[in-house]
This record gives structure tokens, sequence and C-alpha cells, in this order.
């Protein structure tokens, strides 16, 4: 969330970065409002002051103004509330800044390319697509996740069921125990001030499955991704520098309507209602963000390498990088059956953009109470893993073996098959 002083101070300055995220905003409209906002609180004060006087003064003859001056202070503060949250409300559906190293687009077309790692596969045969892969295995069922749950779930079996639980405790021990980040189990459930905090509410909230609990008045969603969950641990937090960084990570599940995807990718895995997902969220100071952006996509990338699948880094533009973030990587990894990269990591610097909106703050070296920066990354979507697994380690049999990072995490098993 932005600083309406910092608006105040540099309207040409967010005119021009927000145009650049495709934002549709009148800043002079927002800047009358802030300085009607400004205008009700000092004749507030004014009157407030003036009632101040009338009291120590005592004087009975000046009573009847003073409840004059009441009412109209309870006039003033309505209306200057009301125009407050108007601010508010309009500050909250303002997306993040984009560094200036971002590429600048409407879209995915202006993405820049930054690296590609490891070799394509080649195949003596036509690749079989995942989902015809594990039917022919009879472990991937999406006809029973139909029945019982609707579109875009699966049931995943046996020997498929152990890889994907493998393959998340393989990226949970990798990124603990060489990478430094402390494992979390957190609720998939958290109220809308957390989803606000992270930035899925309010722009982004018909993509959010909402809970109904018995006398509960506040909202309750189930989490889109760790991410909320995670980076709201430093909500309404006062940490110590010698805290810094705090590193979290967490397998969780993840739940998403893909509202905006309606006849896209309904084939397969690819695009799931329910997910599993390593994420990692990096809790630092501001001039340590982009360091820290380096580092987590280089943890990311490691969880590739050791797979030995290939893959590419992307920069992604003003018009494709998430709501909340001021600069991101995407990793991408090779897709047999599809001929092409599909997104399998997304690793964002937020900056104090979601600090602000939690209130997280730290001590400066000024001894000043600054924001905390905030970074998020997969690492790995989990579900987006193994199809990456099945499809580049498929055989001509049918069979897929196992990569020899995941084998210790399927009792040694080499082949599924």
């Amino acid at each position: 969330m932005h600083d309406i002083k910092l608006i105040r101070k540099n309207s040409d300055f967010f005119t021009k970065k927000l145009s650049e995220r495709n934002a549709k905003i009148d800043i002079k409209f927002l800047l009358d409002l802030d300085q009607k906002n400004r205008i009700l609180i000092q004749e507030k004060e004014k009157l407030e002051q003036e009632k101040k006087i009338i009291s120590k003064n005592k004087d009975k003859s000046q009573f009847k103004r003073s409840k004059e001056a009441s009412l109209e202070i309870d006039k003033l503060n309505k209306e200057q509330i009301k125009i407050k949250n108007e601010i508010e409300s309009l500050l909250s559906t303002l997306p993040n800044l984009a560094l200036e190293d971002v590429p600048v687009g409407v879209n995915e077309t202006k993405n820049k390319e930054i690296d590609k790692i490891g070799e394509i596969p080649k195949f003596d045969f036509k690749p079989l697509s995942h989902d015809q892969i594990g039917k022919k295995l009879n472990q991937m069922d999406f006809d029973i996740a139909s029945k019982t749950s609707g579109a875009r779930f699966v049931f995943l079996k046996n020997h498929l069921a152990l890889l994907e639980r493998a393959i998340s405790n393989f990226m949970l021990d990798v990124h603990t125990k060489e990478f430094g980040y402390n494992e979390i189990s957190p609720p998939l459930i958290v109220n809308q001030n957390a989803m606000f905090g992270t930035g899925q509410l309010p722009k982004f909230e018909s993509d959010q499955f909402e809970i109904k609990l018995d006398d509960e008045n506040s909202r309750k969603f189930l989490i889109p991704t760790a991410e909320v969950i995670l980076t709201n641990v430093a909500r309404e937090t006062f940490l110590k520098k010698e805290e810094l960084p705090l590193r979290l990570v967490a397998s969780t599940a993840c739940f998403r309507k893909e509202a905006g995807s309606y006849g896209k990718d309904t084939k397969g895995m690819i695009r799931q209602h329910q997910f599993y997902k390593v994420e990692l969220v990096s809790i630092v100071e501001p001039n340590k963000s982009l360091e820290e952006l380096e580092r987590m996509t280089n943890c990311a990338q490691e969880i590739l390498k050791r797979l030995n699948l290939h893959y590419r880094v992307i920069l992604l533009s003003t018009g494709d990088m998430g709501f909340s973030a001021e600069k991101t990587y995407d990793l991408e990894v090779w897709i047999p059956s599809e001929n092409k990269y599909r997104e399998i990591s997304s690793c964002s610097t937020c900056g104090q953009f979601q600090a602000r909106r939690i209130k997280a703050r730290y001590k400066n070296d000024k001894n000043e109470t600054d924001f905390l920066a905030t970074l998020n990354g997969s690492g790995l979507a989990v579900g987006r893993t193994l199809i990456a697994v099945m499809e580049n380690y498929q055989q001509k049999d049918g069979s897929i073996v196992i990569p020899e990072a995941l084998r210790p995490y399927m009792h040694n098993q080499k082949r599924i098959g």
C-alpha cells in the first residue's frame, strides 16, 4: 500500500509509474480528496481548541457556543471519516510500483529472458502428457475427483501420491538444511485482514475461496498461497535488526478459483483449484531486498538443477507482475508434451508495500522507525514439479525414471511402472 504523503510529494512520478502498471487512477482526484481531508482535520482541531479554551475559562455565557462547536465537530468528523475511507479504498486498489530495471509492457510479451539452464530432453518416441502417463499407470484419476469435488481436482494414487510427497519433502529438506529457512506448519484458513495485508483483497476477491464458520463475525478464506499466512507472521510486529533476515518456508495446499482462466488449461493438473506448493518468504531490511531476491531465486533454481530439469529464468514486465510485487523473476520449466515452458516458480520482492499494509516495522541504522521489506517465492510448485518429472523422465514403455535426488524419499525406488 502506498503512503499518501509520498504521492502528495511525488505526484508526477506516481502517475508515470502507476500507468506502467496499467493502473487506472485519477491522481488529481485522489489528491483533491487528500486536501479536503486535511482541511477537515484542521477545522476540527480549531474547534476542539476553541472548546478547550471555553472549558478552561468556565464562562457560562460561552456554554451555548461550546455545544454548537460540539455539533460542528461531530459533523466534520463524520465527513472526514467518509473521505478518509474513500482515500484508503482508492489506495488499497493501487498496485506496487515497479523498480527501474523492470521492463515496461502491457503484458507478458515484454518479459525478458535472463538465462536458460540445462538441455531440452530428446526422445526417440512421441512424449505423452502427464495425464496420459498417469492414466496408463492407473495412478491419476480425474473422473473420481470430478464426482466427489468437481472439475479441476485430481486423485493421485500409489506411487504418484508417494512421488508428490517425496517432491515436497525433498524441497523442504533443501530449503531448511542448506538454505536456512525455518519450516512452519501454518493454518490454511486466514481472516480478511491477512488477505488484505498481502494484497489478495480487495482487488482479487473473485479468485478466493471464502468459507463460512458458525458464530464468526469476520470473513475467513482458504489460503491461495502460503505467502499470505507466512508474510502475516510479521503482522503488527516490531522486529529487532538482529532478528533479520527472517526466512520462512511451508509446504501447504493452496486454493484458487482460477476465476480469470475459464476454458484455459482444463486438461490435466496444470491449473487446479487445489494444489500443493512449497513457499518461501523473507522479511528483511529494505536495503537488503534486492540482494535477498537474487538469493531466493537461486534457492528455487537449485531444486530444478538437482532434479536435472531444463528451465529458463524470466524477468517479468510491469504488466505481468503480481499486484504487490516491485520486481519478479519467473522460473519456467520445460514441458515436453506441450513443447513449451511453464511457470513453476515466481520469486518477488514487494519492498515495503505489504509491510505498510500489515504494519511490520523495525528500527533502522538511524534508530528511526521504518517499515520492513517482504519477499515471497515458490520453492517450487509441487504439482507442476510432479508434471515436469513425469514428462521429462518418461520412458518408451510408459514408465517413469525417478530422479536420483528423489530416490531417498521414494524408499530408494528407481522407477514407477
